[in-house]
């Protein structure tokens, strides 16, 4: 493949070859508004479900993509039981003798996302997440066409078994890497419990706005 003047050919081991640019430090700007992005990037990642607005979750800013558990949610509205977002009352649901009487989670969260400028931005954002599910982030292409983002952020999304979208300058967004269909996992532990109930929150919040199709 010919690379123009200036660039550098690399195999990022995901899509092949790419060119990279030698110029030093490009203009990383997003193409279009984080939450269109991530909608768009939701359905690559074969995430079903809601993408819920941008929240900030334990001080990162990210996007949950989420749906209802029918059976559950109608359990819970015949018990009165509306979402529970108080950390302190969700983490007595994981102590043995109310494990068995505490609800269970309303909504299956696909995965969560992140949209940002700079992958390390992004991989700080998302891996806290990876421990529990799927997580992704979403780059501008100009962010992955580096050989910073090949030696260093591929290897280490790889580790963590993060997915990566990329949106180019038109906001067409493509697939770079999967999420791992192997990873460690910690399971539904207090903290997860609580992601659970605020996503379950901004879910109902969003169907009586009437913003899900």
């Amino acid at each position: 493949m010919a690379v123009p003047p200036g660039q550098t050919a690399t195999t990022s081991g995901s899509n092949g070859v790419r060119s990279i640019s030698g110029r030093v430090g490009p203009t990383l700007e997003l193409p279009a508004d984080p939450a269109d992005l991530a909608k768009r990037s939701a359905p690559l990642l074969g995430w079903q479900g809601t993408v819920l607005p941008q929240t900030t979750l334990f001080g990162r800013r990210v996007f949950v993509v989420a749906r209802l558990r029918p059976e559950v949610h109608a359990e819970r509205i015949a018990t009165g039981l509306r979402p529970v977002t108080d950390r302190a009352t969700v983490a007595t649901w994981t102590w043995p003798e109310f494990s068995k009487v505490a609800p269970m989670p309303a909504v299956h969260i696909a995965g969560v996302l992140a949209v940002a400028r700079h992958w390390r931005t992004g991989m700080a954002a998302t891996v806290p997440f990876a421990r529990y599910g799927e997580a992704a982030m979403v780059l501008p292409t100009s962010a992955t066409v580096s050989h910073d983002y090949v030696d260093n952020c591929l290897p280490r999304a790889r580790m963590y078994g993060l997915g990566i979208v990329a949106a180019d300058e038109n906001a067409k967004v493509d697939l770079d890497l999967n999420c791992a269909d192997e990873r460690l996992e910690l399971g539904d532990d207090e903290v997860w419990r609580w992601v659970h109930e605020v996503a379950y929150e901004r879910l109902l919040a969003c169907e009586a706005a009437g913003s899900i199709p």
